[in-house]
């Protein structure tokens, strides 16, 4: 009885429609709507289409080779035909492509029959088929394929949003530039800074992890079984083929690696996968220090109507946006670890450990792009608090000693650290208490004012300036 509902239940859920409640990566369900960007890249589809696009342009290459005799110029008509099965590329291709992958089980060779298929039958398309996949191995479409997968991710999603990113804490950092807040180091009261100017450190830092990952080099190999050119050179032996295939990659915008095994190592992927670690890691310590100080209440969050802070407490308005983004941004650099350790490392000339692994680029990818969505998401919610930064600055004379005692050593009078120890430490320094030992100070009277005039929230050093020089 028991085992009859048991199939019953299990036999009622596998009935059920395709519906992104029952994606089991949160990546194409409850956050699907953030990562469309990213779906015709990183998906099967957008696998599948980089693969045919590599075949293709391989083939193209190889007509236009000249010690290549046996395939000389095709005509105009058939130019057009073997662009059109890239550029006309469609979701029921990649469908065809499955359905012959389900015959061969092999993925690659699916698309190359694919690519039979789609030159057809005419005068000019025998001498095609004969050189489609042309000394290939496998691993000389896939490296290419994966590294025009993450090269487009890259210009075409991950760095404008990262820019959008960039400039609205830009604008967050130059419209409080001027505004005083107690800075906190070890947690506890130190010299005031600027809210604009705390922006303006992130800002800085985003743009070195942003360059550093615009700057990773995307590199492809194309040298056959073991990469030595084995099966090129005997086919052709008087064909420059190291020259032939550093054309052909450089055609796809990616760089040469002359000297592999089977497969491309990796390195450039480690490379690259490190950058977004670090990018990650600059976001989370933002989102930690956001989260504080709304906590601190240095800033409130806009709320709308309907929107619910606690299924209990109704008053609370929790800052979830930066909490959302700093999970997420911990799966990426989960997976991004694991790639750049992982990924390099290969048993003797090839093994396929590096296979799945690969298919989780577009995971790791979306759960970065998902986080900066949130981080924009919870900065257009913010409003700063500034009466509350005011009287938290305000209370803290004590920051002051810095100051004093640093215009003390100026003047030459002695142990001032120690002085100034002595006075503030552990005890509640207020503005009568600091001025009434500056009054007492042997040091010129311009100078003794220029302290007495001094306030915690005008002792920002050059933070104002600071802020506005990004």
């Amino acid at each position: 009885m028991i085992r009859a509902l048991r199939a019953q239940v299990y036999t009622g859920f596998c009935s059920m429609k395709v519906s992104g409640l029952r994606a089991i990566s949160p990546t194409d369900g409850r956050y699907a709507d953030k990562v469309n960007d990213l779906r015709d890249i990183f998906s099967e589809y957008g696998l599948i289409r980089f693969r045919v696009l590599v075949e293709v342009r391989w083939l193209q290459c190889l007509v236009d080779e000249t010690s290549v005799s046996e395939l000389g110029p095709i005509s105009s008509v058939m130019k057009d035909v073997v662009n059109g099965i890239v550029d006309n590329f469609s979701l029921d291709d990649a469908e065809r492509v499955k359905s012959i992958e389900a015959k061969t089980n092999h993925d690659v060779k699916a698309v190359e029959y694919f690519i039979r298929e789609k030159l057809g039958d005419g005068p000019e398309t025998q001498g095609l088929k004969d050189f489609l996949h042309f000394a290939c191995t496998s691993e000389d479409i896939n490296n290419l394929s994966y590294a025009l997968m993450l090269r487009t991710a890259r210009q075409n999603v991950l760095i404008p949003k990262m820019r959008e990113l960039r400039n609205q804490l830009k604008q967050m950092a130059k419209a409080y530039a001027a505004v005083p807040m107690l800075a906190r180091t070890h947690g506890q009261t130190a010299s005031p800074t600027t809210v604009g100017k705390e922006f303006a450190n992130v800002v800085k830092r985003l743009e070195i992890a942003q360059r550093q990952l615009a700057d990773v080099e995307i590199r492809g190999k194309f040298n056959g079984a073991v990469g030595n050119f084995n099966a090129h050179l005997v086919a052709y032996p008087d064909a420059d083929w190291p020259a032939i295939s550093r054309v052909f990659i450089e055609s796809l915008g990616l760089e040469q690696n002359s000297h592999t095994t089977q497969i491309e190592p990796h390195d450039w992927t480690a490379e690259y996968s490190h950058a977004l670690v670090r990018y990650n890691t600059v976001l989370i310590d933002l989102c930690r220090d956001l989260w504080g100080y709304i906590s601190l209440g240095y800033f409130t969050q806009r709320v709308t109507k309907d929107e619910v802070g606690s299924s209990t407490m109704p008053h609370k308005v929790n800052p979830i946006d930066f909490e959302n983004a700093e999970g997420n941004l911990g799966m990426s650099t989960a997976l991004f670890s694991h790639f750049a350790e992982k990924l390099p490392i290969s048993r003797w000339q090839r093994d396929l450990t590096d296979s799945t692994v690969q298919r989780n680029f577009g995971v790791a990818a979306s759960y970065t792009l998902i986080a900066m969505e949130s981080v924009l998401k919870g900065l257009g919610k913010l409003q700063i608090n500034a009466a509350v930064i005011a009287a938290d600055v305000d209370d803290a004379w004590e920051v002051l000693g810095e100051a004093v005692q640093t215009v003390m050593r100026r003047y030459g009078i002695p142990e001032p650290y120690e002085k100034l120890k002595a006075l503030t430490r552990g005890k509640a320094v207020t503005k009568e208490l600091l001025q009434e030992f500056i009054a007492k100070l042997e040091i010129p009277e311009k100078e003794r004012q220029r302290l007495l005039d001094l306030t915690p929230a005008s002792y920002t050093g050059l933070a104002a300036l600071l802020a506005k020089d990004i």
